[in-house]
């Protein structure tokens, strides 16, 4: 009965919460399960991709499934922050840029204004970048073959001073970004490229937690925000992947304090990513 319950709210796109089932034998057996959504009532995607049962979670990969991601992070030599790949990831956190929220129900992502940049960016980030295989290879696929789809449960809980700007989710190709979910202050954009495209929410209260979700497929992108389409792109491009976390658009020119405390953070508590009909994988060359 509430197997036929659940599937009938989330035909009809009711929000459904997911949570742990306890059976049994009490509290001795606990497991979880992956909720499906659907925006056309025929395909049906992963809303929430979590690590299943209770229990500590001493690294981000004990609450995400970080199996095919690498994490790059705000420290490390100039022009080259830190990356950490599988196996690694797996048992592996850096607080307070990248660890588990106190009540394990999310991984926290900062990156502060005097964080390292990489070589291709004056913009520090603490961030997942999508790989196959097993975390073994960068992923790269096109926008005009397959369908591919990157679900971010998540909340943008902190913005730096000054320059109040943080990317919070984003598809890249082989050279550079297509379109990411941009908070600047207040105001929540879906880009097209550089340009500011949508405006999403113009009174977004830092905090509050939305499902971000990119559909790409058939040399287009669609952009949903809790579910409702915003966006629309006609793009044809390779290479691509998607990236997940803080990306924070401050540094120590636009932003002060220059200083650790300064900075740009995200909370995930369910993150997805399929692809139907192209695996997702070919010779990994686009840019990380």
């Amino acid at each position: 009965m509430l197997h036929a319950l659940l599937a009938g709210a989330v035909a009809v796109g009711v929000p459904v919460a997911v949570h742990p089932v306890a059976r049994h034998q009490g509290d001795e057996r606990k497991g979880a399960f992956d909720g499906r959504l659907s925006d056309d009532g025929a395909s049906w995607i992963t809303d929430l991709n979590r690590k299943a049962g209770g229990g500590s979670c001493a690294y981000p990969a004990d609450v995400l499934d970080l199996t095919d991601w690498y994490i790059g992070l705000p420290v490390g030599d100039e022009e080259s922050p830190t990356n950490v790949y599988q196996p690694d990831l797996a048992t592996y956190a850096n607080d307070p840029w990248f660890t588990t929220a106190d009540d394990c129900e999310a991984v926290r992502f900062r990156a502060p204004v005097d964080g390292v940049t990489t070589s291709g960016s004056e913009y520090p980030r603490s961030e997942l970048r999508e790989m196959t295989d097993l975390g073994k290879t960068k992923a790269s696929w096109s926008s005009t073959s397959g369908t591919h789809t990157m679900v971010v449960d998540q909340a943008v809980t902190d913005v730096p001073e000054k320059t109040p700007d943080v990317v919070a989710g984003q598809i890249h190709d082989a050279s550079d970004d297509v379109s990411v979910f941009r908070l600047e202050g207040r105001k929540l954009y879906v880009t097209d490229g550089d340009e500011k495209h949508k405006l999403v929410v113009d009174d977004y209260e830092p905090g509050t937690r939305f499902r971000a979700k990119f559909v790409v497929g058939d040399g287009k992108v669609k952009a949903y925000y809790n579910g409702e389409l915003q966006t629309t792109l006609s793009r044809k491009f390779s290479g691509a992947y998607f990236k997940a976390g803080a990306y924070t658009q401050a540094n120590c020119g636009n932003s002060d304090p220059c200083d650790g405390d300064n900075y740009g953070q995200v909370k995930i508590y369910g993150l997805d990513v399929t692809h139907s009909d192209g695996d997702g994988g070919d010779d990994g060359s686009g840019a990380g």
